[in-house]
């Protein structure tokens, strides 16, 4: 990695940095559509459970959409699936500012899938493509950056999400989200490497081409041949066990537990962006220095600060004393993150990540899923804090699996596949 850490890479890197500004313009309309969307169900209807289902219809898209946007990826030239991915979601975002008047939420549920199911082809297809946009040395500082972004874009568009909705009301938010992918478009659109953005260099033959499920189920045999990269995609099913519950949760302390209204739950969002700003911050600095078997002790301790401290925000007493505990809960998270993700980077061939990227998502929007059709479905029988406590209690088990599974021998460490080891364990500058 170069000296200069983060600046230093978007100063030499046109590429990553044509990605870095779409992204941090999008995912900062995407927290204003995410606050828009939650606050307007619960005005609308006062129920936690529309909430629910706003986010289950976002789930089953995600999991519908993930093993077609990983076959497509890794056949087809990711630049191109991105920038599509990205101009359907600007036309569907600008059509919530039909679902405003109230008795239209059914519109919200369609939007929101229809959102969703273009999401998989540009995140898993963004995962995709950092190897080739990162240079030797770069790919350690590319990884912590672009987690970093996404979740500083989640803190600054959640608290100015919050904020804009209760200053100006939800259409500006809709149109500021259709807006923000049209620019992801433009910025992904500059993206040039001399050896292009499609996986696969042969021609797809007639059997490949009418048979996808086999490309795709060719993707999960190649994950179960590596415990670790099954591992780590587990971990993601782990948290998502608590972490669905989660999405729902949030709108439901910021606007009933804590009263606080929109602003209630972008503040809320924002703290946990915070946590995952924190955390990312931390994993980069000992990312480089963590040999293969901290790493995975690591990653059990991580859990176990996520799921206790979240187990303390459910119960909090004070506003602030919930915000501190969410933040906490979220570093924890994010450290996780980072690093998880820096091993795939290293062990999963070319050919493959599209459909590893979209099959984890698709995981994780999987467990999410039922973890949020029985919170919603208790936010109507029993309190929100008995909700987040059971979350948090079974985020953390996932430190009980992992730890085990590590200390079984389960988890040793895959051979490298496409990088030298010098592109992940680097050392570098963090300066932001």
């Amino acid at each position: 990695m170069s000296r200069g850490g983060f600046l230093g890479l978007l100063r030499s890197n046109d590429n990553y940095r044509a990605t870095w500004s779409g992204q941090v313009v999008s995912e900062v309309g995407d927290n204003f559509n995410n606050i828009a969307v939650f606050s307007l169900a619960l005005a609308n209807t006062g129920s936690g459970l529309v909430v629910a289902g706003v986010l289950l219809a976002r789930a089953v898209a995600v999991m519908i959409a993930g093993p077609i946007a990983g076959v497509l990826l890794d056949r087809m030239d990711r630049r191109r699936i991105m920038i599509l991915s990205d101009l359907m979601r600007a036309a569907v975002a600008i059509g919530f500012i039909f679902a405003i008047p109230a008795g239209r939420t059914w519109l919200l549920y369609l939007l929101s899938g229809l959102l969703m199911f273009a999401s998989p082809f540009f995140t898993s297809g963004r995962a995709a493509i950092l190897p080739s946009i990162a240079t030797r040395g770069e790919l350690h500082t590319a990884n912590s950056l672009t987690q970093l972004t996404q979740w500083t874009t989640l803190t600054l568009g959640s608290f100015l999400g919050g904020a804009s909705v209760t200053s100006f009301g939800y259409t500006w938010a809709f149109v500021f989200n259709a807006a923000s992918f049209f620019f992801s478009a433009f910025c992904v659109s500059k993206l040039r490497v001399p050896s292009g953005f499609r996986a696969q260099r042969s021609d797809l033959s007639e059997d490949r081409v009418v048979r996808p499920w086999h490309e795709y189920t060719e993707g999960l045999r190649y994950m179960r041949s590596s415990p670790l990269i099954f591992g780590i995609g587990l971990v993601a099913v782990g948290w998502a066990t608590g972490g669905g519950a989660a999405q729902i949760l949030f709108s439901l302390f910021g606007e009933k537990v804590f009263q606080r209204g929109p602003s209630g739950i972008g503040i809320i969002w924002g703290c946990a962006g915070i946590g995952l700003i924190i955390g990312a911050m931390i994993a980069h600095r000992m990312g480089p220095h963590l040999s293969f078997a901290g790493y995975k002790r690591t990653i059990s301790i991580c859990y176990v600060i996520h799921g206790g401290a979240y187990v303390l925000f459910a119960l909090a007493p004070t506003y602030a004393a919930a915000l501190l505990f969410i933040g906490i809960s979220r570093a924890g998270v994010a450290v996780s993150s980072v690093l998880n993700t820096a091993q795939l980077l290293r062990h999963v061939a070319h050919d493959f990540r599209g459909r590893v990227f979209s099959t984890i998502e698709t995981w994780n929007w999987m467990t999410m899923m039922a973890s949020m059709a029985l919170a919603g479905y208790a936010s109507d029988h029993t309190s929100p804090r008995t909700i987040g406590a059971v979350a948090g209690v079974l985020s953390a088990s996932t430190a009980l699996f992992w730890g085990w599974a590590n200390y079984r021998g389960w988890l040793p460490e895959p051979a490298l596949a496409g990088v030298e080891p010098d592109e992940v364990e680097v050392h570098g500058d963090p300066t932001v």
